[in-house]
């Protein structure tokens, strides 16, 4: 069961993000994205240099990490991209 504040929300993994987790979606608890990058970083902390340069949207909006998540959100996180 959730935290007080903390709400289950499905998160979508990109590129590098997915390369590094070996998963393309996963299930976090968390209030606020800030606090999902947190926990994203504590469950995979090879990943964590790459989340903390990576963009977060909810609901396919970009997000902060002040951003409240809100139970069943859609988070994805976006890793940086580089051109050629």
């Amino acid at each position: 069961m959730p935290g007080q504040g903390q709400m289950k929300v499905n998160v979508k993994l990109f590129a590098a993000m997915r390369d590094a987790t070996g998963a393309d979606r996963v299930t976090v608890e968390a209030g606020t994205v800030g606090e999902l990058a947190e926990k994203l970083g504590g469950r995979w902390p090879a990943a964590k240099p790459l989340i903390d340069r990576s963009r977060f949207a909810v609901n396919q909006a970009f997000a902060s990490h002040e951003t409240v998540l809100r139970e069943e959100d859609e988070v994805a996180v976006i890793p940086p991209v580089s051109g050629g």
